[in-house]
């Protein structure tokens, strides 16, 4: 049975010739995940019924969180029960302690089995303890139990960048069993921000073969953000190869990809649907499909001719607007509007075809910054332009960012504080906890806040080069931030309603704020979610009538052409200038702990990123700029 749902909740899907892999695509993974639970809530219900246990496959890592919470819900306020649910997990690490929050052991625990009536006995974890010489022996069991039990009637999964499910790494068998695997260096690096570092991540896992997943009577797969586009694509799309174990999915007649609109934008249908059937031209397709001509064709987009559009799955669009001359023209101009040195507006100026309003001429600016350096990082020339044309500009920092700040950074300023005057007490302390501290260890109260005080510091010293008063400064300190983990806690009216205090203490004209949601340990999300819920609450007040919102993205990606609403230049010496405010963030360079896998520091990055943006531009027919910060304005209902 495919998955139920609605045309309005998970849009249009179509079996296309590029296609091998039934999938469904929501707006957010929240929908998605609600959907993916009650089919699991159905079918543990449905065999109830028939007085017979329900069989679980069930994943671990972010993708399937949701999830785990929406049964959670449904046992405590519907009355779902557990009782006759065995599962089999798909994975652990190798070495890997139950109690290490690290194991899955713990995840599952701690997001579903704890909160559930599920009996003990019935949870089935690789376990990560057992003695080396015992591991083939434990494979062979784990698997001989899944069949004693019926095999798997539902698996849920998640997807890595590397294609593997479970961790069946590239080079896996269409029929593996349960085994041990060594992990691709990619996983690693992915994993590597939960680990405080690529050097704690085990580098062998126990993890379920793709013959014993292949035997699950129905398999759903969750992929959500636009990280995992690329290797969603070749896995629908792709030929079946073990270099994406994923695709050995193709053969399976009974799964499901669920994806956001992230993960799904690399999808033929997605990314050029002109190529798959007609299209209902809006505004902004035409202007990414021409967009894409431009760059497939390595032409400007004023040289663009009929028979390009023809050649290439775009007659249709011809016929809408006559011929390539008049609708170049349309695009170019779009194109050309978006630009702006004004981002608060130009004073007295036509602003019929600018992105902002001219009035008022002085605008009252909030920037919400996730981390203390993501509003330098991101838009620092953005930043810059607003408050040398003179708006009242406020900096909002939503997390202390402390759990970046690695242990020698903090240990540095400890034993700098011993060299000043005054009571000790405090610097001997963070130094004694330092010393003791054990790998996975929480940080100590008194070691959290000198990491914060730390980012702090550095953060303020970057606005004061910026010229915005101290005032005008704002450290909000969310509190789902402060756990002291990588895990953070979910999102509650708390945040929401720091957030909302702050807007309407301001009032402001503009707020900008990260929507990038590729951020790889979900920071930025969360404080987008809280940002959004705000604005839900305060929507009705007055002065939300002049507020807009502008979306800006972090250091991993930058917003498509086509839906870039206002580009802001950068000369030559703003670049430098940027560079420099990125700079004050002295304990975010060289060792940062959530570096990924791009081995540039944060300001290369950005100045990279810039940097390709002024050349797709130019690229474009446009003019030349040295970089351009770009933006996405935010509707509000």
């Amino acid at each position: 049975m495919k998955l139920s749902i609605k045309h309005s909740e998970a849009g249009k899907f179509e079996e296309t010739r590029f296609e091998k892999i039934h999938n469904v695509i929501f707006d957010n993974s929240n929908i998605g995940s609600l959907i993916v639970a009650k089919e699991i809530a159905d079918l543990i219900r449905s065999k109830k019924k028939e007085g017979k246990k329900c069989v679980l496959g069930l994943a671990t890592g972010s993708s399937p969180i949701k999830v785990y919470e929406e049964l959670v819900r449904m046992h405590k306020e519907e009355g779902l029960s557990f009782k006759n649910v065995i599962t089999f997990n798909l994975d652990e690490y190798y070495p890997m302690e139950k109690n290490n929050p690290q194991s899955y052991w713990y995840f599952m625990h701690e997001h579903l089995f704890n909160h559930v009536d599920i009996l003990p006995e019935n949870i089935n974890i690789p376990d990560g303890t057992i003695p080396e010489e015992e591991i083939q022996q434990y494979c062979i069991d784990y698997e001989f139990k899944i069949k004693a039990a019926g095999g798997l009637d539902f698996q849920l999964l998640g997807i890595g960048r590397t294609g593997h499910i479970g961790f069946n790494e590239p080079g896996s068998h269409f029929n593996s069993g349960t085994r041990n695997i060594t992990l691709d260096h990619i996983t690693r690096i992915d994993a590597a921000p939960a680990f405080l570092g690529i050097e704690n991540v085990p580098r062998v896992a126990i993890t379920m073969g793709i013959g014993t997943i292949r035997k699950a009577k129905r398999i759903v797969l969750l992929a959500w953000g636009i990280n995992k586009a690329q290797v969603v694509k070749e896995a629908i799309e792709g030929e079946v190869t073990s270099d994406i174990p994923a695709s050995y999915l193709q053969r399976h007649d009974n799964v499901t990809f669920v994806l956001d609109s992230g993960a799904s934008k690399e999808l033929t249908r997605i990314k050029t649907p002109w190529l798959v059937t007609s299209c209902g031209w809006s505004d902004e397709l035409t202007i990414k499909g021409a967009v894409w001509l431009s760059q497939l064709k390595k032409k400007s987009i004023l040289k663009l001719t009929d028979e390009d559009y023809n050649n290439n799955g775009m007659a249709d669009l011809l016929i809408k607007h006559d011929s390539a001359y008049n609708m170049n023209i349309k695009i170019f101009n779009h194109l050309q509007h978006t630009i702006t040195g004004w981002p608060g507006g130009k004073p007295n100026a036509d602003d019929t075809n600018r992105p902002e309003r001219k009035d008022p001429s002085r605008k009252r600016v909030i920037i919400f910054s996730p981390h203390p350096d993501d509003d330098v990082i991101s838009m620092g020339g953005t930043f810059d332009r607003l408050v040398e044309q003179g708006h009242d500009v406020h900096i909002v920092y939503q997390t202390s960012g402390n759990i970046a700040v690695a242990d020698t950074e903090a240990m540095k300023f400890a034993e700098v504080a011993l060299l000043l005057g005054g009571d000790h007490s405090a610097a001997k302390k963070i130094i004694k906890d330092l010393k003791k501290k054990k790998e996975f260890d929480v940080d100590s109260l008194e070691v959290r806040q000198l990491k914060a005080m730390i980012r702090r510091k550095e953060a303020r010293g970057a606005t004061r080069y910026l010229g915005v008063p101290d005032e005008k400064v704002f450290f909000l300190n969310m509190p789902f931030y402060e756990t002291g983990r990588t895990i953070k806690d979910k999102i509650s009216e708390a945040d929401i309603g720091l957030v909302t205090d702050i807007i309407t203490k301001i009032k402001p004209h503009q707020i900008y704020a990260a929507g990038d949601l590729a951020d790889p340990h979900g920071t930025h999300k969360v404080c987008l979610d809280a940002i959004f819920a705000s604005l839900d609450k305060l929507k009705n007040k007055k002065f939300m009538d002049d507020c807009w919102v502008w979306l800006y993205r972090g250091a991993w990606h930058e917003w498509e052409i086509h839906e870039i609403e206002m580009a802001v230049p950068m000369s030559p010496d703003q670049v430098k200038k940027k560079r420099q405010a990125i700079f004050f963030h002295q304990s975010q360079k060289d060792g940062v702990l959530f570096q990924g896998d791009d081995s540039r520091e944060f300001w290369m990055r950005a100045e990279d990123r810039n940097k390709e943006t002024a050349h797709k531009y130019n690229d474009l027919g446009l003019a030349d700029y040295a970089a351009l910060e770009a933006f996405k304005r935010y509707h509000f209902k």
